[in-house]
């Protein structure tokens, strides 16, 4: 038996008396022959507990889960409390239809400037094309939907022939792209497009329902005991504003890991160096996005899977509000940390798909309360006084424990920028018990995914998952629902210190990950991998999102040395995704001219 330790009430901490307690991941890095070998061991009835009651107490979860006496009622799910109205903000009514919304959106954004679309020469520095370039090159007839689409289709079949296998879609459909493709260009022909997001492509993770296709959450086996009988509610609010939907985009299997590393389909290659990861568990919406074949992508968010991703391929990704997008048809619908939330090229498609997707389900409406939604007003003259008047929380120790000293300038960098540009405040701030967040987590996002997939793994499926799945689920399911509840308790002081520190500060501040993207080991491919010390850098400021449900957002500030991108993350309030998408507009302004195309990029729009 452990020492037993006591808690004090979560409101009488000595803040005084808190030091910074650096992350050491204790567990092996295993990938090819020695994990499948681990992972027979660790499923083994006597040596298999042994072993994760050994990975457990050494990181430190049995003296937190188990001899910790925590005096906090549990939390089961976020629970917030109401929240100021944000400044400079446009609301909108979420139960208005997806494109009313859009059309909202498209408002708040700045003019669009047809000098940089694609007749004229865009300058010296690379950019994305932007949805309302598409838009522009649809109404000029400069281009069609069709046209676009049999770039894209060329693209992906380019894919199709890698060796090794490196696939950006597990799923896609020609002749379904090319359908809907004439569709959208017959509306433009007769002046009846849906919206700006008409004639957009767009793909969707493997774990979010879209027909035609089966989710698979990228395993060999999914689709045979979860039939998809229609769209997720966020792609058929998609579905509405006339998007094109390219496919069901790769992924980590299940959402159970960090790199984006899937022996089964094949591992999405970093579209900066084929030799990386990508970031996961959304990889492939990040891959496809980067590479310029889509102007955006659907992706799931349940420890960083949006975020990480986005950073390590430099484009932006948002994690909403807990319970502000609706996540019916998903594999992880019942989930209690999980978000569908975008990934775009640029701040402005993200805004626009993320106007489309927004709004809660009946259930959270009626126990979330949420804050009306709202964007912010990037059109108006007085965006730039609401940046300026914006405070920004840093926690100095926490924020500097990076693997990469590059990853911290940067960041720094950035920061120091957008200060000195705008006058916003950098306020020191001090976050508490953040390895009982870590662990709480774990616990928690353990516990939803292995309530996935108990019913499956009892009928013999578990065998047919990936070793890496297969570990992470050996761990997952040696929880105890004491240690479980003792994680709910963990959750609600974090949402408590985290409150806290929002009377002082609008944004917390960090590097989106503690490291740029990691090399792809030749033995991982076939086999996987198995690396949770690569995994605590990736994850090291990603948790209180997910934990306890607030919104974040990654935006890309630079590159190391190699040429691998690096993202800053800004956290928000409860339901404050307007103030956190203005910073990352005013970041991205600022950074625009250190964007590099990657070395996999596909302009599918003036190829023709």
């Amino acid at each position: 038996m452990g020492k037993h330790r006591v808690m004090v009430p979560v409101d009488e901490i000595d803040l005084s008396a808190v030091k910074y307690e650096q992350e050491v991941v204790q567990a092996p890095s295993l990938s090819g022959i020695r994990l499948k070998l681990f992972t027979r061991i660790l499923e083994s009835p006597f040596f298999g507990s042994l072993i994760v009651s050994h990975v457990k107490k050494q990181n430190k979860m049995i003296e937190l889960l188990q001899n910790t006496e925590i005096p906090e009622l549990p939390m089961f799910k976020p629970e917030f409390p109401l929240q100021e109205p944000e400044r400079g903000v446009y609301i909108v009514d979420e139960l208005e239809t997806p494109e009313e919304r859009v059309a909202s959106a498209l408002k708040c954004l700045p003019d669009y400037n047809p000098a940089h679309s694609l007749d004229e020469n865009p300058g010296t520095c690379f950019r994305y094309w932007t949805i309302r370039d598409y838009a522009h090159a649809y109404r000029s007839k400069l281009v069609t939907p069709l046209m676009v689409a049999e770039n894209i289709v060329l693209a992906l079949k380019d894919f199709e022939g890698k060796t090794p296998p490196c696939p950006l879609l597990v799923s896609f459909d020609v002749d379904d792209i090319r359908k809907q493709a004439a569709a959208s260009t017959q509306r433009f022909s007769e002046g009846k497009e849906i919206s700006v997001l008409d004639g957009i492509f767009i793909a969707i993770k493997d774990d979010i329902d879209c027909l035609p296709y089966q989710t698979k959450g990228a395993t060999t086996w999914m689709h045979d005991v979860r039939p998809v009988k229609s769209d997720a509610v966020s792609v058929s609010r998609l579905r509405s504003c006339g998007v094109i939907f390219v496919g069901k985009a790769n992924m980590h299997e299940l959402g159970m890991g960090t790199t984006g590393n899937n022996p089964n389909y094949g591992t999405t290659r970093n579209p900066h160096d084929p030799d990386r990861y990508t970031g996961g568990s959304s990889s492939g919406p990040a891959a496809i996005v980067a590479s310029g074949l889509c102007s955006a992508a659907l992706g799931t968010d349940g420890g960083g899977s949006i975020r990480i991703p986005s950073s390590l391929c430099g484009v932006v990704g948002m994690k909403t509000t807990y319970g502000r997008t609706d996540m019916k048809g998903s594999l992880c619908e019942a989930g209690t940390v999980e978000i569908i939330g975008p990934i775009a090229s640029s701040l402005e498609d993200l805004m626009l798909v993320y106007a489309a997707i927004l709004g809660s389900s009946p259930v959270d409406r009626f126990s979330l309360h949420p804050s009306p939604p709202c964007f912010p007003k990037l059109s108006a003259k007085k965006s730039t006084d609401v940046v300026g008047s914006v405070r920004l929380g840093r926690y100095t120790p926490w924020f500097n424990d990076v693997k990469q000293t590059e990853v911290l300038d940067k960041c720094g960098d950035a920061l120091s920028l957008l200060c000195k540009t705008h006058g916003c405040e950098m306020v020191e701030i001090l976050i508490p018990e953040l390895l009982e967040m870590r662990t709480a987590h774990l616990a928690t996002i353990g516990a939803d995914m292995h309530s996935i997939l108990s019913p499956h793994i009892s009928n013999g499926k578990g065998a047919k998952l990936t070793c890496e799945s297969r570990t992470s689920d050996a761990l997952f399911r040696s929880f105890t629902g004491s240690e479980y509840v003792s994680a709910q308790r963990i959750r609600r002081r974090i949402m408590y210190h985290h409150l806290e520190i929002f009377k002082n500060v609008d944004v917390i501040v960090t590097p989106t990950t503690g490291a740029t993207a990691p090399m792809i080991p030749r033995s991982a491919l076939k086999c996987g991998e198995s690396d949770m010390k690569t995994t605590g850098f990736l994850m090291r400021f990603i948790i209180a999102p997910n934990l306890i449900g607030l919104p974040a957002i990654s935006v890309p500030i630079g590159y190391d040395k190699q040429g691998l991108p690096i993202g800053l993350q800004l956290i928000g309030r409860p339901w404050g995704e307007a103030t956190i998408l203005r910073l990352a507009f005013a970041i991205q302004e600022l950074s625009a001219a250190s964007l590099k195309k990657p070395t996999s990029f596909y302009d599918v729009l003036k190829a023709n």
